[in-house]
């Protein structure tokens, strides 16, 4: 049980970001399907000289202790982008996050959480979101369904105790982030197959690889079609170049050219779908170091990955084209092809779709259209300040 006073106070110094860090390891050591970060990609992560994300964000950390050791963290944010966007998308002018959050005990996370709305209210936000870890782009939200089995890459988990705590603390839910599970080694049904087919004889529809030999022109043309497809969804947020170019180097050793597709039609760019492989699946086993030999060993997996399972991080549809046949034959054609590559060329087995916002129709469909089911919620909490 606790004992001592507890005590929470910013991050300042190298040996506390080293603490803020390594609690993360310590709390949930003992939870089976936590997959420990490597720790210098969280040390880039929450670096504003290495993180893109800064250059249109602020952050504080803190760091909650007692008898001299730490028992949890969290931080506090603003992103000055999402100050901008319209408040009935979720966002908007008073809006603050807080996220990267572990606590040992229900009393150390009400204090942490205290300590990061009384820094919001300081900046003068209104409302606070969280967790949001740090961008919306990496990993929003609370696990609440799904706690039975490990997350994907750039997915969060977290245990099932910490909702009942963050509830306590006056937070209702916002919005809903769920995934997609589903077969991948046995084909869709007849009527995605039809569709496919079709799609095949319409000669105004090409699908092809991306060419990696061109990451920056690829990565533009997807960056143009995601912005607008994605620019009226809850919790939107543009991307930067900043946030491109830091994403760029992180996953291009991800980046397989027959798993990610391009939709073009008439020649013009109007879809595209992102698939990685499960990078969890190796990076789990090293428990948060390359050393002494972890470096090798993701080098020699990364050179030509056999993973289990295949996420969808992102897919969109330009935004005159939704809602229409033509969209879903376009993302039915994308996910065919990748299942296809993603079973012969790396073994693949599963596929997870997501994070979805609950109320996405488009998305829903296409997931149960396929045969897919739901494997782990996320939900984003709000409070007023």
């Amino acid at each position: 049980m606790p004992s001592g006073p507890l005590s929470i106070r910013p991050v300042t110094t190298k040996r506390d970001t080293k603490q803020f860090i390594e609690i993360a390891y310590t709390l949930n050591s003992g939870d089976p399907h936590w997959v420990p970060p490597l720790r210098d990609e969280v040390a880039s992560t929450i670096s504003p000289k290495k993180n893109g994300w800064f250059s249109h964000a602020e952050a504080q950390y803190f760091l909650a202790e007692r008898d001299g050791k730490p028992v949890g963290r969290i931080s506090a944010h603003i992103d000055f982008l999402a100050l901008e966007m319209p408040a009935d998308r979720g966002f908007g002018p008073g809006t603050g996050f807080w996220g990267l959050f572990d606590a040992q005990d229900e009393n150390t996370a009400k204090a942490l959480i205290n300590a990061a709305e009384d820094w919001l209210r300081g900046k003068g936000m209104t409302k606070a979101l969280g967790p949001v870890s740090l961008s919306i782009w990496e990993e929003p939200g609370l696990l609440v369904k799904g706690h039975d089995h490990s997350p994907t890459v750039l997915m969060g988990h977290h245990p099932a105790h910490y909702q009942a705590w963050i509830e306590a603390a006056g937070y209702k839910e916002a919005k809903k982030l769920i995934t997609y599970d589903l077969r991948v080694d046995t084909g869709f049904p007849p009527l995605i197959n039809r569709i496919v087919a079709a799609g095949e004889k319409n000669s105004r529809i090409h699908i092809r690889k991306v060419n990696k030999s061109k990451f920056a022109e690829e990565a533009a043309i997807i960056l143009a079609i995601l912005n607008d497809a994605w620019a009226d969804n809850w919790g939107f947020v543009p991307l930067t170049q900043p946030e491109i170019d830091d994403v760029g180097k992180k996953l291009k050793p991800l980046v397989f050219e027959d798993l990610i597709m391009i939709a073009e039609l008439d020649g013009e760019p109007v879809a595209f779908m992102v698939t990685l492989p499960d990078l969890n699946e190796a990076v789990k086993p090293l428990k948060g170091s390359l050393l002494p030999f972890g470096w090798a060993k993701l080098l020699w997996w990364l050179h030509k990955p056999r993973a289990r399972t295949m996420r969808v991080p992102l897919m969109g549809v330009v935004k005159r084209l939704q809602a229409s046949r033509l969209a879903s034959q376009l993302a039915f054609m994308m996910i065919e092809y990748i299942r296809r590559a993603a079973v012969a060329d790396y073994g693949a087995t599963r596929g997870e779709i997501g994070w979805v916002l609950d109320d996405n129709q488009g998305m829903n469909a296409i997931a149960d259209a396929i045969e897919s089911k739901i494997n782990r919620e996320y939900i984003i909490y709000q409070k007023p300040l």
